[in-house]
């Protein structure tokens, strides 16, 4: 196995060039999904997370960074290169909220990705604060959402960089694997010298195995490595291998949406209610449904005995 103890954490040692984000307050928690390696359920956790917490009543926004534009099609908003998109935030043609488009969660909302995002690697290189440029654009919406997920690219580049220094927390998807295990290392390092150059107020918001199989002794061993070196920080959430998971996106919908009692929809909601309790955030759905049951269960003519519509008489 890889040694991962001999790898730092995220650091938090402002630097000059990083001052000027060291100050900026956020309303929103903002969390880019970062992974450099593909194949590991970076999108369809960006997807179902966002459902997620969308459906706990939170009003949450979607970010696809990613040129393939996979969770703007696995939201069901189809591909459209002429319609404005997270290229045209970056590029700074557009404010945010112009490109903004409703989802079938009423409380989710999605900047979709576009094949025009390829471009802006290069055309970004000579702007100035092309590391800010997502970070800037966000400043105008963070007050209209608790929660903002980034989904990134399988690559450090440009695009991902700048999810990066938006970033408050990153969440790692990563299989239990050995190959997985070592490509860790390598982005602990990068997010290091993101978060000492750019970022500093940058923090790991957890590490999620997806694709998980606890019957087999190599899951167990990684799990076992990763909890000695990451500790709290490997959430206790787990994603199953789930064939619901698979089927959703090919019907441009959330896996709640697509089957809700499907193991895959109950482990996104379990991570979605772990990150606001880690985060000590309360669940509006939790809240109403605590308060239905206080009101029944005071109602002395009608305590321990079924309802029937209509409910007001």
């Amino acid at each position: 196995m890889p040694d991962l103890q001999s790898q730092s954490k995220i650091a938090s040692e402002p630097t000059a060039a990083a001052a000027e984000v060291a100050t900026a307050v956020a309303a929103a928690r903002v969390i880019a999904v970062v992974n450099q390696k593909g194949g590991v359920g970076k999108t369809t956790t960006a997807i179902n997370l966002a459902a997620a917490l969308a459906l706990e009543g939170l009003p949450t926004l979607l970010i696809d960074c990613d040129p393939q534009s996979n969770a703007t099609g696995g939201l069901g908003v189809a591909r459209d290169e002429a319609r404005l998109s997270a290229y045209d935030v970056l590029t700074g043609s557009v404010e945010l909220k112009e490109a903004l488009q409703p989802t079938a969660i009423a409380a989710l909302t999605l900047l979709p990705g576009s094949r025009n995002m390829i471009g802006a690697n290069l055309e970004l290189v000579g702007q100035e604060r092309r590391e800010f440029r997502l970070r800037d654009a966000l400043e105008s919406v963070r007050n209209s959402y608790p929660f903002i997920i980034l989904d990134c690219p399988p690559a450090l580049d440009l695009l991902t960089l700048n999810a990066l220094v938006a970033a408050d927390g990153l969440l790692v998807p990563m299989q239990a694997e050995y190959f997985a295990l070592e490509g860790i290392t390598e982005l602990m390092q990068t997010l290091d010298q993101v978060a000492q150059s750019f970022n500093p107020t940058l923090a790991l918001e957890g590490v999620l195995l997806t694709m998980y199989d606890d019957r087999t002794n190599l899951s167990q061993q990684v799990t076992e490595n990763l909890r000695a070196f990451f500790g709290e920080k490997l959430l206790a959430t787990t994603i199953p291998r789930n064939i619901r998971l698979a089927e959703a996106p090919s019907h441009g919908k959330p896996v709640q949406l697509y089957d809700p009692r499907s193991k895959g929809a109950e482990a996104y909601t379990a991570l979605a209610v772990e990150l606001l309790r880690r985060n000590g955030i309360a669940s509006p759905k939790a809240a109403q449904k605590a308060s239905g049951a206080a009101s029944v269960g005071n109602n002395g003519s009608n305590t321990g005995l079924p309802r029937f519509w209509p409910y007001n008489k």
